[in-house]
């Protein structure tokens, strides 16, 4: 049961982070301000990398004799 909570937890962070990423992008496309921009580039690059990482590793279930 761990491995589903884990599995459904790291779905949610990338769901998350992409509704993110597609957030950032509209902000951007409309930011004028430099530092703003600046600030909306960098959330944007860490919602990426979140995006970039693996999904967590499988757990073997011990067998029951």
């Amino acid at each position: 049961m761990g491995r589903d909570i884990d599995i459904g937890a790291h779905a949610v962070d990338r769901t998350v982070a992409r509704l993110n990423v597609e957030h950032y992008r509209q902000l951007l496309a409309n930011e004028t301000d430099e530092a703003r921009r600046q600030t909306l580039l960098r959330l944007l690059a860490e919602e990426e990398a979140k995006l970039r990482d693996p999904p967590p590793p499988e757990k073997k279930k011990k067998k029951l004799k």
